[in-house]
């Protein structure tokens, strides 16, 4: 699985007015609904539940809410780059302006879960978040997340 199946290049954003991780999550519903038809509603509450189980703060400024949707038919996402930090109950406390949402069909079971990986692992490498935020284009935004971390053997 590569990024590239997942999000694609209309998903991707770069806001200045988000004030609450409600807020984000509604303007990540939004991405969804006109992207990919996810209901918006559907998509708030979903990850709104999600959250409750744990926040998915992952630390370092990284956000990666994420739900099962029924009647959805394959994994896709969402990212959003805020220009000011929100509070998010992140794992470390640190506000984040990092956000990448997984949506999955209900039945994803394993492909759910490697998506989350490799979400996570491409989020975790801090030249990729540094790129990230010295970046505002939303093509640029996209290419750098489909570029995913460089690793140099030893």
């Amino acid at each position: 699985m590569e990024l590239i199946e997942i999000l694609i290049p209309e998903a991707v954003r770069n806001t200045q007015s988000v004030g609450s991780k409600k807020r984000l999550f509604q303007d990540l519903a939004t991405i969804a609904e006109q992207n990919y038809g996810i209901n918006p509603d559907i998509a708030v509450e979903a990850l709104l539940e999600r959250e409750v189980l744990g926040p998915t703060g992952v630390g370092r400024g990284v956000a990666l809410p994420h739900a099962r949707i029924a009647d959805l038919d394959r994994i896709v996402g969402c990212f959003i780059k805020l220009d000011r930090p929100i509070e998010f109950d992140a794992v470390d406390r640190q506000p984040v302006d990092l956000a990448f949402a997984l949506f999955a069909p209900l039945s994803s079971g394993v492909e759910h879960l490697k998506a989350l990986a490799l979400v996570s692992r491409t989020l975790r490498d801090s030249d990729v978040c540094m790129k990230l935020r010295n970046n505002e284009n939303a093509n640029t935004l996209h290419a750098i997340l489909q570029q995913g971390p460089t690793f140099v053997a030893a």
